[in-house]
């Protein structure tokens, strides 16, 4: 196990326009999964979440391939996972000079790749 975690390699892409629950929807799905099946996955959901997802499951495999130097075909989607970033606070106008508060989530979403264990 202690050699898993040293030849995990992961991306973190900060303050996405988007709910973390909404993301969180989508990684739960390619959880675990290797990286061509992720691939497929993401490729055919219907969810707006799945472009920004992609992206950052691109750039760790893109880190493992080049700083670890692993091979993209034994990756496995070892940790996947979208935090709460800040949010951004604006005023909608309603009856009666009243204002409503419009809250608009950002995630910092986080892939980690491992390489798959051949046993």
């Amino acid at each position: 196990m202690a050699s898993d975690t040293a030849q995990e390699v992961k991306a973190i892409a900060r303050y996405i326009r988007m709910s973390p629950h909404k993301v969180r929807r989508v990684l739960d799905q390619i959880r675990g999964r290797s990286y061509r099946e992720a691939l497929i996955v993401l490729e055919f959901m219907p969810y707006r979440a799945c472009e920004p997802v992609l992206k950052v499951l691109r750039s760790a495999v893109a880190n493992a391939e080049h700083n670890a130097g692993l091979d993209p075909a034994n990756l496995v989607i070892s940790r996947a996972y979208a935090d709460q970033g800040a949010t951004l606070k604006r005023f909608r106008p309603r009856a009666q000079g009243r204002a409503y508060k419009i809250r608009k989530p950002t995630c910092h979403i986080t892939v980690a790749v491992a390489a798959m264990n051949d046993e």
